[in-house]
C-alpha cells in the first residue's frame, strides 16, 4: 500500500513556459539537412555583416566622401535584380544545392580579394566596388535556391516553424555581426574583418557539402526568358500569392524609417540612441522567432500576413508621433517583430503552395519585393524627411501602409481567404505517394487530439 508524500516532501514542479511562446524546434530536431541548412546560413550571415562594416569605413577612409559610400547601394542594386531573376530560373533547372554550394564558395574568394587589397600599403578603390558588385550577384544567384531548397528539407507541417528559425538566425546575425565588426575593425582594422569572413564561408561551405543533392523536378526545362515568364504567369493567376508579394512592397515603400532614424534621433533629442534605435527593428524581430511556438498553430496565413503588415504600419505610425524615447524604441521593436512574423507566413504560404518545379522562380521575383521595397522606401523616406521633416515622414509613412495594405486586402479577397487547412497543396518530392480516398492516411497523433487544439493555442 503506497501513501501520498507529506506535503512538505512532495516534489516540486519547475515553472514550465507553455509551449506556444517557445520556439518550436522541431524542424531542427526532425531534418539533418535543415540543421545543416540553418548552421550554414548564421555562420555565413554573420562573416557577411563584418564586411557590411568593413567597406563601408574602408571606403570613408580612402575617399572621405560619402557619395563614395552611398555609390555601394547603385553597384549592388543592378546585380541583384537581374541576377535574382536568372537565379530563379537556374534554381529550376539544376541541383539548388551544387548552386548554393558553388556560390557560396565564390562569395568566400571574393572575401579573400578584400582581404588581400586591405594588405597593400596603398589598398584601391575599384577592388571595393568590383567586388560589391559581384557579391551581389552571386548572392541573386544563390539566394533563390536557397529558398526553393526549404520545402525539400523540411516537412510540409513544419515549414512555419522552419522559417522563424531561419528568421532568427538572420536577425541575430544582423545584431551580433555589426556590433562584434565594429569592435573588430577598431581593433584590428578592416582585413581582420574580412580574414574572419573568409573563414566563415569556409565554414559554411563545409556544412552545405554536406546536405544531400536537390536534384530539379522532373522534366525541369533551360533557364531563360520563355521559363521566367511561365513563373510570371503562375504568380499573376496565384492572386493570394500575388497579394503577399504586393502587401510586402506597400510595407517596405510607406513605412519603413531607416533612412531617417539619424533625424529621428535629434528630434527626441538622444542622438546619443542612435544605436538603440537601429538595433530595436532586429530585436523585436528576434523575440518573434524565439518565442515562435505558435506559428504552426496558425492556418490563415494570409490574413496573418496582412494583419503583420498592417501592424508593422501602426506601431511606425505612432512612433513617428513621438513621446519619450523609452515608448519610441518599443513600438519600433514592436514594428520589427511585425516585420518577422508577415515574413514567416509568406514564407509558409509560398512554400506550401508552389509546385516544387517553379519554386526557384517564384523565389526570384521575391527577391524583387524584398530588395526594391526597402531601396525605394528609403528614398521616400528622405524625400518626405526633406520637405516636412522626420516625425511627419515617420508617421505619415505608417498611416499610408495600414491604409493601403487594407485596400489591398479588399481588392484581393484570395489573401485574406487562404486557410492552409482547405487549400490544395503540391506533392512534395520524395513522399510516398497519397493513400487511396476510401482509406484516410494515418495519423501520428489521436484523431480527436489533432482536430482540437491546446489549451491557449492561438487560431488565426
Amino acid at each position: 500500500m503506497t501513501h501520498p508524500l507529506p506535503a512538505n516532501r512532495r516534489p516540486r514542479r519547475g515553472f514550465r513556459l507553455p509551449a506556444a511562446v517557445l520556439p518550436d524546434l522541431t524542424p531542427w530536431r526532425a531534418s539533418r539537412d535543415f540543421r545543416l541548412l540553418w548552421c550554414s546560413g548564421a555562420v555565413s550571415m554573420f562573416g557577411g555583416f563584418l564586411t557590411f562594416v568593413a567597406v563601408p569605413l574602408q571606403l570613408k577612409e580612402l575617399t572621405g566622401s560619402a557619395w563614395a559610400v552611398g555609390a555601394t547601394g547603385l553597384v549592388e542594386l543592378v546585380p541583384l535584380l537581374a541576377c535574382g531573376l536568372y537565379g530563379g530560373a537556374l534554381a529550376d533547372a539544376v541541383d539548388r544545392r551544387r548552386l548554393v554550394l558553388w556560390t557560396e564558395v565564390l562569395l568566400g574568394l571574393l572575401s579573400l580579394v578584400l582581404l588581400a587589397d586591405s594588405l597593400v600599403p596603398r589598398p584601391a578603390l575599384w577592388p571595393l566596388y568590383l567586388v560589391a558588385a559581384a557579391s551581389s550577384a552571386l548572392s541573386g544567384l544563390q539566394r533563390p535556391a536557397l529558398d526553393a531548397i526549404m520545402p525539400r528539407v523540411v516537412a510540409p507541417e513544419h515549414l512555419a516553424a522552419a522559417a522563424a528559425l531561419k528568421g532568427a538566425s538572420w536577425q541575430l546575425g544582423g545584431i551580433a555581426g555589426p556590433a562584434l565588426g565594429g569592435l573588430l575593425v577598431a581593433s584590428a582594422g578592416t582585413g581582420a574583418a574580412y580574414a574572419v569572413d573568409a573563414a566563415t564561408f569556409a565554414v559554411s561551405v563545409a556544412f552545405v557539402a554536406r546536405i544531400a543533392p536537390v536534384p530539379p523536378a522532373p522534366g525541369a526545362g533551360p533557364p531563360g526568358l520563355r521559363s521566367l515568364a511561365e513563373g510570371a504567369r503562375y504568380a499573376w493567376g496565384r492572386k493570394d500569392l500575388l497579394g503577399t508579394y504586393v502587401v510586402d512592397l506597400a510595407a517596405m515603400f510607406l513605412a519603413l524609417p531607416t533612412a531617417v532614424l539619424p533625424f529621428l534621433a535629434d528630434d527626441l533629442h538622444a542622438p546619443w540612441a542612435l544605436g538603440l534605435l537601429y538595433a530595436t527593428v532586429p530585436v523585436g524581430a528576434l523575440l518573434v522567432g524565439a518565442t515562435s511556438g505558435w506559428t504552426s498553430r496558425v492556418h490563415r496565413h494570409g490574413r496573418a500576413v496582412v494583419l503583420a503588415a498592417a501592424g508593422f504600419g501602426l506601431c511606425t505610425a505612432l512612433a513617428g508621433c513621438g513621446g519619450p524615447l523609452w515608448l519610441v524604441l518599443l513600438l519600433l521593436a514592436a514594428a520589427g517583430g511585425c516585420d518577422m512574423v508577415s515574413g514567416v507566413f509568406r514564407s509558409t504560404l509560398w512554400n506550401r503552395t508552389v509546385p516544387d518545379g517553379l519554386r526557384g522562380r517564384l523565389a526570384g521575383i521575391e527577391v524583387l519585393s524584398f530588395t526594391a521595397g526597402p531601396q525605394l522606401g528609403q528614398a521616400r523616406a528622405g524625400a518626405v524627411a526633406a520637405l516636412t521633416g522626420a516625425r511627419t515622414a515617420v508617421w505619415s509613412g505608417g498611416a499610408l501602409c495600414v491604409a493601403v495594405v487594407g485596400l489591398l486586402a479588399l481588392a484581393l479577397p484570395r489573401l485574406t481567404a487562404y486557410d492552409d487547412r482547405t487549400a490544395g497543396h503540391p506533392a512534395r518530392p520524395g513522399a510516398p505517394p497519397a493513400a487511396p480516398e476510401a482509406a484516410p492516411p494515418p495519423a501520428t497523433v489521436p484523431q480527436a487530439a489533432a482536430c482540437e487544439p491546446e489549451a491557449g493555442a492561438a487560431q488565426v
